[in-house]
């Protein structure tokens, strides 16, 4: 039998929680969020009968997924509606069961209905310790560099610099990873496989979204984004978040051609918020020797890019 799409659920479409002016709004995000990963699941994905084959509703209903989770239908459409409020770590457990949410998904989750941080005009300004800054510069063979929240780029070395560009000569708003690849034609054209780099930023900045929903630097951030960009519009609206620590990046150098790069990401343990990232080639591959190439013909020119920028 034919099912009736949800009367409340919105058109597939541009998040409502990317405004032009607004940015950010946290209950448009909680409600996108688990409309989207309920849209994901079939019935037969959690043992469910599927009647029929012109099933209208994509994914789960809201009924459907409420009988998972063990709560009432009209409470589920409450909270896929944005409001949160009151709800308990164990109901949020169970909703997060039944959309067979990711750890990352979870914290998200939970993130969204409960925030721990309270609403504020500004978070400080983040600083990079001495000591990190100097770690940086004794990398001096492989790129590194040091990013803050809303994707900001607060530190890096003279390697980082040579291979991704001098971000010294950057006015400081633009020194940020979302804009320079949403909005920096030289850095989409960096990228061999720019799409999947585009994604982990859009990760990254969904993930502090739920962190911190009512910071307005990150909200005017998305806001400028979704204005100016329609390929962040389209990727913030999928509402996938992922943590990702390791990977591998193929860059396309103007001066010595493919690079295939390692990275890992490690959160500073001090309570900074900082993120380090290293990237170093795979022993004996050509990129070894394109690194030393740059270190070489980039010394003079790149050191202004040394981990002390100037706003």
């Amino acid at each position: 039998m034919d099912d009736k799409p949800d009367s409340a659920a919105p058109e597939v479409g541009p998040s409502p929680g990317v405004d032009a002016g607004a940015g950010l709004e946290r209950r448009a995000e909680l409600s996108e969020f688990l409309r989207t990963r309920r849209a994901r699941l079939r019935p037969e994905d959690v043992g469910l009968p599927h009647y029929g084959r012109h099933r209208r509703v994509p994914g789960l209903r809201r009924e459907e997924l409420a009988q998972l989770a063990g709560v009432s239908v009209a409470y589920y459409t409450r909270l896929e509606q944005g409001n949160g409020r009151n709800v308990s770590a164990e109901v949020l457990d169970s909703i997060a069961r039944a959309l067979r949410l990711t750890d990352a998904e979870h914290a998200h989750l939970t993130h969204l209905a409960k925030p721990k941080h309270k609403k504020r005009q500004s978070a400080p300004a983040q600083q990079v310790r001495p000591s990190l800054r100097q770690l940086l510069d004794t990398m001096d063979g492989v790129p590194a560099y040091i990013v803050g929240r809303r994707s900001e780029l607060l530190a890096w070395n003279r390697m980082a610099a040579a291979v991704f560009g001098d971000w010294s000569r950057l006015p400081a708003p633009e020194r940020n990873w979302a804009r320079l690849v949403f909005l920096h034609p030289e850095t989409r054209d960096l990228y061999v496989d720019w799409e999947q780099k585009a994604i982990d930023v859009v990760l990254s900045l969904h993930m502090e979204a739920g962190c911190y929903p009512d910071d307005p630097r990150l909200s005017a951030l998305v806001g400028e984004l979704s204005v100016k960009s329609e390929d962040f519009r389209r990727l913030w609206a999928t509402h996938d978040v992922k943590e990702k620590s390791h990977g591998v990046k193929l860059l396309r150098h103007p001066l010595v051609g493919e690079l295939a790069l390692r990275y890992e990401s490690f959160k500073v343990a001090d309570g900074s918020e900082l993120t380090m990232t290293v990237y170093h080639p795979e022993p004996d591959s050509p990129s070894v020797e394109s690194l030393r190439l740059l270190a070489s013909w980039g010394a003079d020119a790149t050191r202004t890019g040394s981990g002390s920028p100037t706003p």
